[in-house]
């Protein structure tokens, strides 16, 4: 997955703390970073931080950045030393400081090695990394992204935080769109990502809110590992959904319910579950009675109604969705009591 970042910065801008004009300006470089898995490591979550120093380097070097996060089984040390990347970011190892003259350890975690030997842009790496390492920003980047956000877990220890994720300021920002409380919208990203930018479901579904490719491109979103853009793309995708049921006159926690359960199943299937309800003359607007009726929704029988187009629909896994993410938003209310 390849995401492009190009700053917005002043003309003529001098590296901070460097007093240096950077040896990077007006370049396009191909960072990868190459965490692994770590979406539910106890470490925090390693390519976040690492996504978002790569725009702060990007913005202070007045460059523009490719990025690119690695796949399982892929493997860029080659692509170093061939040229085809400009920077790797891969897990700390003495072995890797120790072979590369230009491997720099960024924090207990991660070593960032360049693959330019020019003299110049490594001196300007250097006084960059020295400079961000010893400001309050880095400080604060790690504060943000280096600690468990469990939800329940941090609810049952009676933690009280502003903040519920790294990402609070975008998921408002989009919450809004929507007319939710953020604290639901968070509750969903938790469930599908848990705030991982690099989770990518066996589908294919990928980011924070676990988008397919397809649906990106189809709100004009193609960099999904971009936070901001996969928020986009799936806050996008929620108000369509929501959209479907609004003028049905259904209270507002049965909205949020069918919408993501929308989200989940498709709504195809989920227009299903309201039309068979219709059909028995039960209230097609009731979440709690869709759930009743799901399990009739799994017999043979139901391949006869006229009303169902898609079949059989299990509804376990939706059903169990939705019950996960307004347990995960008591959770997050509970830290986070002022919305």
């Amino acid at each position: 997955m390849i995401i492009c970042i190009t700053p917005l910065c002043e003309k003529g801008r001098i590296l901070s703390g460097a007093g240096r004009t950077s040896s990077f300006i007006g370049e396009e470089l191909t960072c990868a970073i190459e965490l692994g898995d770590d979406m539910y490591g106890a470490k925090g979550l390693k390519t976040g931080f690492s996504y978002e120093l790569l725009n702060k380097f990007a913005k202070d070097n007045r460059c523009d950045i490719k990025i690119v996060t690695s796949s399982k089984g892929q493997n860029y040390a080659d692509s170093l030393k061939n040229g085809d990347i400009d920077i790797l970011i891969s897990p700390y190892a003495d072995s890797v400081i120790e072979a590369n003259g230009s491997a720099r350890q960024i924090d207990e975690h991660t070593v960032w090695t360049m693959g330019d030997t020019d003299v110049r842009k490594i001196r300007t790496f250097d006084v960059w990394m020295s400079h961000i390492k010893g400001s309050h920003e880095f400080d604060e980047l790690k504060d943000k992204y280096f600690k468990a956000y469990n939800p329940h877990k941090r609810a049952a220890k009676g933690v009280r935080s502003d903040r519920v994720s790294p990402y609070d300021e975008l998921i408002k920002k989009y919450a809004k769109e929507l007319g939710w409380d953020w604290r639901m919208l968070a509750a969903v990203v938790y469930q599908e990502s848990k705030f991982s930018i690099n989770s990518v479901s066996h589908r294919g579904a990928v980011g924070l809110m676990q988008v397919m490719p397809q649906t990106g491109l189809y709100y004009g979103v193609e960099d999904l590992t971009d936070p901001e853009q996969n928020l986009i793309a799936g806050t996008s995708h929620l108000k369509r959904l929501q959209n479907l049921y609004i003028k049905s006159g259904m209270e507002q926690k049965d909205l949020v319910r069918f919408t993501l359960a929308a989200y989940n199943a498709g709504e195809g299937r989920i227009a299903d579950c309201r039309n068979f309800a219709a059909s028995r003359n039960v209230d097609r607007n009731s979440w709690d009675t869709i759930v009743s009726i799901i399990p009739l929704m799994r017999e043979d029988s139901i391949l006869e109604e006229e009303s169902v187009k898609l079949g059989k629909f299990k509804g376990h896994e939706t059903i169990a969705y939705i019950d996960n993410v307004m347990s995960l938003y008591e959770s997050i209310c509970s830290i986070h009591p002022g919305a």
